[in-house]
């Protein structure tokens, strides 16, 4: 997200991604694939950009 300028008051208001989602991703918790879509949309990436399976 910094790379691409985006905040998270971007996410929740320009693209509007919900609070709670925001949260959960700050705070390492689960999201959805379709969250994870969406995120890839606005952000130009792929899925390995954004996450890492351990």
């Amino acid at each position: 997200m910094e790379s691409k300028g985006i905040t998270t008051y971007a996410l929740i208001h320009r693209y509007g991604v919900n609070p709670r989602t925001v949260n959960n991703l700050k705070h390492n918790r689960g999201i959805t694939v379709f969250t994870l879509e969406r995120l890839c949309e606005i952000l130009e990436c792929a899925p390995n950009d954004i996450l890492k399976f351990v």
